[in-house]
């Protein structure tokens, strides 16, 4: 259940859109709470000064936890002591007193709890069904508040359809320890309070702090909608991260981030849809290049935060040209594709190939997998963005 200390920071019992919400987040290793700003934290989990990616998925997993029993601050903070014994962490702002911990406790929980609140309450109100009937939005500072940030009561009582660019730069909370909130009010109530100037917003509202880069009056950070940006793109937002991270660091946030937004679909699907619809031309992100100490002599560059792709011309070439040929060679199944990760990143061999068609460098990898050899060949796809090693071509023999 949720406390007193929950309910005075503007949220009640968790809710399913909430957890979700926390659960989906990856687990980003950082220097410091700015590292990753504004709707990046739609998609990742932080917490200051975390860089060991164990420490970092004990954290996360008792917030996930906490959300979902509702136990509370307390709670959370007995998870917090326990996680910091068990890793020996130390260094952490607000460690060596009584109040500095709660503050850091405090501070981790309330941010993470309130702004996944918020991001499910935009998943609630944002629904076309809940729209029809309540197309108008609502701010509303919290009574009681002992010292009010003079802005967020400027904004009390605004109200305005969904669609106003109001609400993607400062739905609540704007800044820590924030109670504002948001409500949804009828076409009737949202109309009639626009008629009674409940429409305007001060001048100089959307004007932007130039110490923060958040608008005047939002805390640094925090002029996003949490949860209107959920579909950023994951992937492109930590490639950069994999390249400037330790090798271990590297390989754990590769790993999370394949266990959390792999693919749209499994590589088997994959192949068997872009084989039956040949206009089909996307590829398919299988994750990171993990092996990157053996991988990177064989690209002819570092590859620290490459992606591993299965171009969709990919299955349709292996299809054609690398069939039954009698004499051991067997045609692949789009099951085997399923494989083309692990051929790169558990091989048993790495060398460097011919170049491609467009002049790049590939990779071909060899693995044995029950008692088959796959041989898989990847075109190195450098580039400020979206560098990747992307299938051209595999082959499968079966034993003589």
């Amino acid at each position: 259940m949720s406390t007193v200390a929950d309910q005075a920071f503007g949220f009640g019992t968790p809710f399913q859109a909430q957890i979700d919400y926390l659960r989906n987040k990856l687990r980003l290793p950082t220097d410091r709470w700015d590292d990753i700003m504004r709707s990046a934290h739609d998609r990742a989990f932080i917490v200051a000064g975390v860089a060991k990616a164990d420490l970092l998925a004990d954290l996360h997993q008792a917030v996930v936890e906490r959300a979902v029993d509702g136990a509370g601050l307390q709670a959370f903070r007995k998870d917090f002591k326990a996680i910091v014994a068990k890793h020996g962490w130390t260094g952490w702002t607000g460690e060596g007193s009584t109040e500095g911990e709660a503050w850091r406790t405090r501070i981790i929980y309330q941010t993470n709890m309130s702004t996944s609140y918020s991001a499910g309450r935009w998943a609630q109100m944002s629904d076309p069904e809940v729209l029809r009937f309540h197309p108008y939005w609502r701010y509303i500072h919290a009574d009681g508040v002992l010292h009010p940030r003079q802005q967020h009561l400027a904004w009390h009582g605004f109200t305005a359809l969904s669609t106003h660019p109001f609400w993607r730069t400062h739905w609540a909370p704007n800044g820590f320890g924030c109670q504002c909130r948001i409500i949804s009010v009828t076409k009737r109530e949202g109309e009639a309070s626009v008629r009674a100037g409940l429409g305007e917003l001060p001048a100089g509202w959307n004007a932007i702090a130039p110490q923060t880069g958040d608008p005047v009056g939002v805390g640094k950070g925090f002029g996003y909608a949490p949860g209107a940006s959920v579909d950023v793109a994951l992937r492109q937002m930590v490639q950069d991260k994999l390249i400037s991270y330790p090798p271990a660091i590297s390989k754990a946030l590769a790993a999370d981030v394949g266990r959390y937004v792999n693919s749209t679909e499994a590589a088997a699907s994959f192949a068997a849809r872009v084989l039956a619809d040949r206009s089909v031309t996307e590829p398919l992100f299988v994750g990171f290049v993990d092996a990157v100490d053996t991988v990177s002599p064989a690209a002819g560059t570092p590859v620290q935060g490459y992606f591993v792709t299965i171009p969709s011309d990919a299955p349709r070439h292996v299809e054609v040209s690398h069939g039954n040929d009698g004499k051991g060679q067997r045609a692949a199944m789009p099951a085997d594709f399923e494989q083309v990760l692990s051929v790169l990143n558990d091989a048993d061999q790495v060398k460097a190939g011919a170049k491609s068609r467009n002049g790049n460098a590939t990779v071909v990898a060899v693995k044995k997998i029950s008692g088959e050899t796959y041989r898989a060949v990847f075109e190195v796809l450098p580039g400020k963005k979206n560098r990747a090693l992307a299938l051209l071509s595999m082959v499968i023999k079966t034993p003589k």
